[in-house]
């Protein structure tokens, strides 16, 4: 995605990553319930994250379901992007995997690695 002009990579939802903006889009008339993850879903994950007793303010809330939704538009982007330039059509696990890489989250790379495994394998 990265082009090296500068501009830095837009996402499908027709923001720049950079800048966050999307204003421009025609895309940017998408509603907001199709655009993001369920907040419950958003909520219910980072309370793991917190001890028994701890709070998460709403805006806490909504800011990470803007990030998630983000983030998944910019990896699935740079996967898609792959995948045309190998007249594929579909992305796959190891597209996406490859898209992190190229994107710099190395980090999270071997335990989606292990997951994408035991999920093939239970399929």
């Amino acid at each position: 995605m990265a082009d090296g002009m500068g501009g830095g990579p837009t996402s499908p939802a027709g923001g720049s990553h950079e800048s966050g903006g999307e204003h421009s889009s025609p895309q940017s008339t998408v509603r907001e319930q199709d655009r993001y993850l369920p907040i419950a879903n958003i909520s219910r994950i980072m309370k793991k994250a917190l001890p028994s007793n701890g709070k998460i303010a709403k805006d806490a809330k909504d800011t990470v379901q803007e990030c998630v939704s983000e983030f998944i538009s910019f990896i699935t982007s740079e996967a898609s992007d792959k995948c045309q330039k190998e007249k594929r059509k579909t992305i796959n696990g190891d597209d996406l995997l490859w898209a992190m890489a190229t994107l710099g989250f190395e980090d999270y790379i071997d335990p989606l690695k292990i997951y994408l495994a035991r999920y093939r394998e239970v399929r």
